[in-house]
């Protein structure tokens, strides 16, 4: 386990902040990966790359930079917004913010740093239940819902694409979740989501990769 190197993108709070903390706690070399880091992110003694916009080609690059030298074994992509739009209220602009984050974003800083990873090494899409169109019983939030489907598309085809070169490929959902994202209005905290993913991604394989599952082990459906 202290072997193991993660990348964590969007790790200065919320769910990425946990699960910097907890691959941290259990020896891992973790990379958090953000914008702007954190007191509680700094506190936790990680390496840490800032000023990392993952829908920023440079940005992206410059990441592949600092990391070239380095093998991932665990690719988080876990940056996201979320913009609340209902019918009446979406914009175009709002719903093209969110699908270049959730989702352009995650795809393209993965082929970014495509030669750190190796055979073995996971892939991990951090999505969302609201990407379901099989799931959807309530409606709206259109940008948010519909970038996580393109995400979960992607993630589908990562996992075909990357089958061979024997690294597996995960889009998992947190649950709903107590974060700055919901309004603190999750029926279960950062701690407890994150490490029920770290369980999920030590169970992935290439006999499950492409799984839309729920931090629970719960299989979704699209």
């Amino acid at each position: 386990m202290s072997n193991e190197h993660v990348v964590i993108t969007g790790a200065n709070r919320g769910i990425g902040l946990e699960l910097a903390k907890q691959f941290h706690q259990r020896g891992a070399q973790v990379t958090a990966v953000c914008r702007q880091p954190s007191p509680e992110l700094e506190d936790l003694g990680v390496a840490i790359i800032d000023g990392i916009d993952v829908t920023e080609a440079d940005a992206r690059k410059l990441l592949a930079e600092r990391l070239h030298d380095e093998t991932i074994d665990i690719l988080i992509n876990n940056a996201g917004i979320l913009e609340g739009d209902d019918f009446e209220r979406f914009t175009p602009e709002s719903i093209a913010r969110q699908v270049e984050v959730n989702a352009i974003g995650p795809l393209s800083l993965t082929r970014e740093l495509r030669n750190q990873l190796k055979k073995g090494s996971k892939v991990i899409m951090i999505t969302s239940r609201m990407g379901s169109m099989g799931d959807n019983g309530s409606g709206g939030q259109y940008g948010y819902r519909m970038s996580k489907a393109a995400l979960n598309a992607a993630g589908v085809s990562l996992a075909n694409d990357f089958k061979d070169a024997g690294i597996p490929v995960a889009l998992l959902h947190p649950g709903y979740v107590q974060t700055d994202m919901t309004g603190n209005s999750g029926d279960i905290s950062p701690t407890e989501a994150a490490s029920r993913l770290v369980k999920r991604i030590d169970e992935l394989d290439l006999d499950s990769t492409g799984c839309f599952r729920h931090s629970n082990g719960e299989d979704l459906p699209w």
